[in-house]
């Protein structure tokens, strides 16, 4: 430990563990701090990965060459695609997963990995010099020193475990806390915050009643979170679905004087969009029934995990809600719910590329950034650790703008905007969903993948004869025609109920009647063209909604003159004439990159923006 690194990353989560991989990828000697090794991409929450807005994250980590995808493919356990009777532009594909197999995975992955060096420690602190992160402070090891660092300490940051009116320091249930990095970080002069969260108690599955219980099935046709999958071949569980009922409901009223949320004792901001189930009856106590999935957490386990319930009531109240629900009457809690705060910082003291702008060298991800989510933790890890090897290389920094990913939207919404609350990624975040769904992430993406290195030249290759492919089978639909028929206009009114054909069309023609699929076509054509399901459905979006996305890019090519208008560093906003003392504290404090970035600073109006513009044409 006496040899400088280029990089130190501490935390062994998702954010952590792609923010590792990426450094070392990209050829930086690279160390990685964690409590405990064995806990190397353990999911600490439910055993899921993807979901709305979530799985579009996973598939862009695949496509820059993360990992978090081809873990996920070979660990899981059931497949769904989540809005399926919607749009493409708002489905998003989410995996049970096999936890113990997961956590298996990442872990041996990152243990083989050149440039990696794995450490179990703590981190306690951060040598800053100069205002430069030159290195880590470490419990056993003492000052070890880097060029760069980045911190993905999730929920260990002085974080409190709550179950009822018990509290105790912890970072996840039966692991210490991070308590002296918490106050190092802090006397560094970022601000922090305190936000909440919380799990559900664990369910031993031998003592569940599945026979009255809806089973719920996943897809047939599993579609792989990695583009460079070849095919799932572990085996599929199915979920179980039951509710809580009135008596539920007065367990839980009549026990909120024993709530740590309702007491006072936790005072920090929980997950909106994940509330614990106490949250849920106390302010919807009309509503009677809340869906609950027995979600199972392994092939090797009879462990389950009820979503639905997450909740920082004592344990004895923990088993009485259990118990009121159907299925589960005798059913065994393994592990008890609870709720945890800990701290973060404010996300608006980062820049885009997540180096903190008063620590040069300094990268935050994860939850310290104020997300919640495995897939969120990835996506920013990932970013974290090639925006620090692309500074220590000397090279420009990597940032996705709104228009070219999830990710892109994640970070900005996070560096512009802050957050006071955990945040998580929807499709409706984003403005320009239709071009940036998760199908044609690969096609998206993979380009800056391959040319960091992340990606290899044979996957790359892959994704260019797929867009070769796409290409074909479109001027295909265009070129090819049917003829109007007894038997076409059969199947057109006996499966769609669609106007018959009075004279021959094209493909292209027929493709773009509702309802229609391309596979509808290429059987009425007798066209069999050998195609991937991901060319075809490309192939098919391209069509169907050519207009809509004609006009998409016609508002991205907007967003862009904007965004590409820089602000250079330093940039005296006291000096411009005609910008009010507010905007010009707010635009001095986050010192947006762009003219796009700080028309997103809350306050700031189209006047100043125009005023900005016109200052800056005049300094070109």
């Amino acid at each position: 430990m006496n040899n400088m690194f280029d990089v130190i990353v501490v935390g062994g989560g998702h954010a952590g563990c792609e923010a590792a991989l990426a450094s070392a990828k990209l050829g930086c000697k690279t160390l990685f701090i964690t409590l405990k090794i064995d806990k190397i991409g353990f999911m600490s929450c439910n055993p899921a990965i993807g979901g709305v807005g979530k799985g579009q994250l996973v598939k862009e980590v695949d496509a820059l060459g993360g990992e978090m995808g081809k873990a996920a493919d070979a660990t899981l356990i059931q497949f769904r695609m989540l809005n399926s009777s919607k749009g493409y532009a708002a489905r998003s594909s989410r995996a049970q997963i096999d936890r113990k197999r997961y956590n298996m995975y990442m872990r041996n992955y990152v243990l083989s990995r050149e440039n990696l060096t794995v450490l179990e420690d703590e981190a306690i602190g951060l040598d800053i010099q100069k205002g430069a992160c030159k290195g880590v402070n470490t419990k056993h090891h003492g000052i070890i020193a880097s060029r760069a660092a980045i911190l993905t300490p999730g929920t260990f940051l002085n974080g409190i475990i709550h179950i009822g009116m018990e509290h105790s320091q912890g970072g996840r249930i039966g692991e210490s806390a991070s308590c002296e990095l918490s106050k190092n970080l802090s006397s560094t002069g970022l601000r922090m915050l305190r936000l909440k969260t919380g799990t559900t108690p664990r369910l031993d599955g031998k003592t569940i009643d599945f026979s009255g219980l809806a089973a719920q099935e996943g897809d047939k046709n599993i579609i792989p979170f990695s583009f460079w999958t070849e095919k799932i071949g572990i085996e599929q569980k199915p979920c179980f679905v039951t509710s809580t009922n009135c008596r539920t409901r007065d367990i839980i009223m009549e026990n909120l004087d024993r709530s740590p949320l309702y007491t006072g004792k936790i005072k920090s901001t929980g997950v909106r969009y994940c509330p614990s189930i106490e949250d849920k009856i106390f302010k919807f106590p009309d509503r009677i029934s809340h869906t609950i999935f027995l979600e199972p957490e392994g092939l090797d386990t009879d462990e389950y995990y009820p979503n639905g319930i997450s909740t920082s009531l004592p344990y004895d109240v923990q088993e009485k809600i259990v118990h009121s629900i159907a299925g589960l009457e005798k059913a065994e809690i393994t592990k008890p719910g609870y709720g945890i705060e800990y701290d973060v910082v404010d996300p608006t003291e980062l820049n885009a590329t997540l180096e903190a702008k008063a620590v040069k060298g300094l990268f935050l991800a994860g939850q310290i950034d104020g997300t919640t989510g495995y897939e969120e933790a990835a996506s920013l890890g990932l970013m974290a650790g090639i925006n620090a090897a692309m500074q220590i290389k000397a090279k420009a920094p990597i940032v996705l703008d709104r228009s070219q990913g999830y990710i892109g939207v994640l970070i900005d919404d996070l560096v512009t905007k802050g957050t006071a609350e955990p945040y998580r990624m929807f499709t409706s975040r984003v403005e320009y969903r239709l071009t940036v769904r998760e199908d044609n992430a690969h096609i998206r993406l993979s380009g800056i993948g391959r040319s960091l290195g992340l990606l290899s030249g044979e996957q790359f290759t892959k994704v260019e004869k797929e867009k070769e492919n796409i290409e074909e089978i479109k001027k295909a639909l265009k070129t090819m025609s049917v003829t109007a028929g007894k038997e076409i206009n059969d199947l057109l009114e006996k499966k769609f109920s669609q106007t018959p054909l009075r004279g021959p069309t094209t493909l292209y023609g027929l493709l773009k009647r509702p309802g229609i699929t391309l596979d509808d076509v290429m059987g009425m054509a007798k066209w069999d063209g050998r195609y991937s399901y991901s060319e075809k459905i490309q192939a098919e979006i391209d069509t169907k909604y050519e207009g809509y996305i004609r006009r998409e890019l016609s508002y991205i090519s907007k967003f862009k003159k904007i965004e590409k208008m820089h602000i250079p560093e330093g940039f005296d906003y006291l000096r411009v004439t005609g910008l009010s003392r507010e905007i010009k504290e707010k635009l001095s404090k986050f010192k947006p990159r762009s003219l796009g970035q700080a028309s997103r600073v809350s306050g700031v109006t189209p006047a100043a923006i125009a005023l900005l513009m016109v200052k800056l044409h005049a300094q070109e």
